[in-house]
Order: structure tokens, then C-alpha cells, then sequence
């Protein structure tokens, strides 16, 4: 399945379960050109309580995420074709308990997100381009870089470094740069996603920090 350009290989969690997929299993099935190929894995499977669904993530690179916001989308949608929750449910993920639904005949699934913590400003100093730079965690952490020119990012050199920077701690963060788009009030963003280590096309949670 597919949430606006990220894509997922999605696990039926009645026929398997997270802990039967190893990371090796992951990236093979992830592999683009050898694999299915896919920005991640999904298992979904019924929720702890009634009319709950169960999202479980693993990054391309075999990591297990704690949020992945158009994976919960998927997810969502999915739960009520495979009749594991009815259309208004509630989906489990490891950040959290999301309010959710996916209307039947419709190829969209809406998700009531949990209150973002204030952004906060990490210590980081922007580079040439670059204006602000900006922390906020949905579910899973992300680096907001406004830039003046979107085009001009080196976004495999500059994500990658900032996703490592010793200011975030080991875990590192998503890095989501921004800019003013031609059409005016909206905004262009490109995302260096950690544990697929490259570019993707769409962040959900990453769309949220940034309007944050």
C-alpha cells in the first residue's frame, strides 16, 4: 500500500507476528529491484480491546519505529478491509493510542494525532541557505530545516549529517527542510528519513512537525 508516495509491504498480523520477522527477513523483502521494495514493513493485526486495531513498524533497514504516520494511514485502511475494526476505531501503535477511521468504498483513512510538544530549537547551527532550525517529536522525533531554496539541498550530505547530530543523541531524528512554495501560504518539503537512510517521497508525521 501506498500514503501519498510512501510505501509499505503490509502484513496480515493473524497469519504472522512482528516477532517472526527478523531484520535480515525486513531488508530483504524492502530491497528495491531484488525485493518487493518498500519504504517499510507493516504488521497490523487486532487491537488489545474492542473495535482496536494493532500497528507494528519496521523501517527498511529492519528497525522497529515507533510512528510512522502515513504507515498508520495504511493501516487504518486496511484494518476495515480485512475486518479487524470497524470504520471508527482505535489504532495501537508503540508512541500511542490514535483515534481513527476509514469510511467503506474510500481509498482514505483519517487519524486523530495526540498533542505535539512545543518545537524546540536544538542546538545546531544552520548552514548557507538554511534560516531556522527547528525539533519537534510526533510520535517520532523530526529536525525542521527552513531553507531558501529546496532544489539547492544536498539532501543525502546535509539529511544524513543532521540526522546523526550529536545534539539529538544516539537515536538521531527524521530531518524534514521546508520552504515557501510559489504558490503563496504553502510550503514545499523534502525528508531525509532515518532507518531507510535516503530520501522519501512523503512524511506524515514529518508534515505535522514542520506546521508545528
Amino acid at each position: 500500500m501506498t500514503g501519498s508516495g510512501n510505501d509499505f509491504v503490509m502484513v496480515d498480523g493473524r497469519i504472522t507476528s512482528p516477532e517472526q520477522w527478523t531484520p535480515e527477513d525486513i531488508r530483504s523483502v524492502c530491497a528495491r529491484g531484488v525485493g518487493i521494495g518498500a519504504d517499510g514493513l507493516v504488521v497490523v493485526a487486532p487491537g488489545s480491546a474492542p473495535d482496536s486495531a494493532r500497528m507494528t513498524y519496521f523501517n527498511s533497514d529492519g528497525s522497529r519505529a515507533a510512528m510512522c504516520g502515513n504507515a498508520a494511514l495504511c493501516s487504518t485502511r486496511l484494518a476495515v478491509l480485512l475486518g479487524l475494526a470497524p470504520e471508527r476505531m482505535r489504532l495501537e501503535t508503540d508512541a500511542g493510542t490514535y483515534e481513527g477511521r476509514a469510511l467503506a468504498g474510500a481509498d482514505r483513512a483519517q487519524l486523530h494525532l495526540a498533542t505535539v510538544p512545543a518545537p524546540t530549537v536544538p542546538r545546531i547551527t544552520p548552514v548557507d541557505g538554511e534560516s531556522r532550525i527547528g525539533f519537534a517529536t510526533v510520535g517520532v522525533p523530526h529536525l525542521v530545516v527552513i531553507v531558501e531554496n529546496l532544489d539547492a539541498v544536498d539532501l543525502v550530505l546535509r539529511g544524513r549529517e543532521l540526522r546523526h547530530a550529536a545534539a539529538l543523541g544516539p537515536a538521531g531524528a527524521n530531518v524534514n527542510f521546508i520552504a515557501p512554495a510559489a504558490v503563496r501560504g504553502t510550503w514545499a518539503m523534502r525528508t531525509y528519513e532515518r532507518g531507510i537512510e535516503a530520501e522519501t517521497l512523503a512524511c506524515g508525521t514529518g508534515a505535522v512537525a514542520a506546521a508545528c
